[in-house]
């Protein structure tokens, strides 16, 4: 983000526990999810709740990094995904 000069206006810390109920919430929210594993992407559109089990780790909890830029919502890291959306 830093290289794009681009700033976060809201950040939660990881110890913050983050469920299921949490990435509800973003789902339905969103025009677009896209879930970043293992050095790839998939897409699903806002509200497809078929999105969340993805979203979360093993424990139940919102996986890191997360983020939601506009309408879209960013879950786990593979760089082409995020450079697409920064």
């Amino acid at each position: 983000m830093d290289a794009n000069n681009i700033e976060a206006t809201e950040t939660v810390p990881a110890s913050r526990k983050l469920g299921q109920e949490t990435a509800e919430e973003l789902v339905r929210g969103a025009r677009e999810v896209i879930i970043c594993n293992r050095g790839k992407f998939v897409r699903y559109a806002g509200g497809d709740l078929e999105a969340v089990p993805q979203m979360l780790g093993r424990t139940g909890n919102l996986r890191a990094p997360c983020a939601r830029v506009g309408d879209k919502v960013l879950v786990g890291f593979v760089e082409e995904a995020w450079s697409e959306i920064l």
